[in-house]
């Protein structure tokens, strides 16, 4: 089943994280007190409702609790962060990030349990999105506006399998540039690498060849 995301707050950052989303192909939610944000974002997400996030009762009749993830995402309202982080915690959400003005905003959310602070300056949208839609994406590193390098996890369906037997090259387009098992790294595997599960796999190429090869050959 597709995980499904939330996204409270409509401004640059939640904005630009519906987007992403919906760039994946992921559901997503867009919730904001703002009509207009609403309604620009209508369009990327796969429901847009204006909603006070603070209101628990409100929460409940969206079916938030259904959600995998949800991302708090207000401007300046910093008391706002913090008790939709809190409802969103107690009505059970699996996982809460959100995004903190100050380190002081930053601690208030840790101790109310969010599971991850964002820093929009540290963190780009897209590249949280990415690494949170999959379930085999460590990193994403967007090279341009088309290509990209992605750390992805070797799974069951390719362990003692060569490198040459998976041909990704030949078959998906993108390529294997690196292999790390354990701490140790390969920066340049030869043909005859054996891929073993759980090793990272470094892999550079064309976003659609990427995503290919994530949904097909691993």
């Amino acid at each position: 089943m597709a995980k499904q995301f939330v996204v409270f707050g409509l401004g640059r950052f939640g904005g630009s994280m519906v987007k992403e989303f919906y760039e994946l192909g992921a559901e997503v939610m867009a919730i904001d007190k703002n009509e207009n944000k609403v309604s620009e974002y209508s369009k990327y997400a796969t429901h847009a409702v204006v909603a006070n996030a603070i209101d628990e009762t409100t929460l409940k009749q969206l079916g938030i609790r259904n959600f995998d993830h949800a991302f708090v995402s207000f401007g300046d309202n910093i008391e706002a962060s913090i008790l939709t982080s809190l409802l969103l915690k107690d009505l059970g959400v699996s996982k809460v990030w959100a995004k903190a003005q100050s380190n002081y905003h930053q601690k208030v959310l840790e101790k109310i349990g969010v599971d991850r602070v964002i820093h929009p300056e540290r963190d780009m949208a897209k590249r949280i999105a990415h690494h949170i839609a999959s379930e085999k994406m460590i990193d994403y590193i967007e090279l341009s506006e088309d290509y990209s390098m992605v750390e992805l996890i070797a799974t069951s369906k390719i362990h003692n399998r060569t490198l040459a037997e998976l041909d990704v090259r030949a078959r998906y387009g993108c390529t294997v540039v690196g292999i790390q098992r354990g701490r140790e790294i390969n920066a340049s595997p030869n043909a005859d690498e054996v891929i073993k599960k759980e090793d990272i796999l470094l892999i550079i190429g064309h976003n659609a060849e990427i995503a290919r090869f994530e949904a097909h050959g691993l």
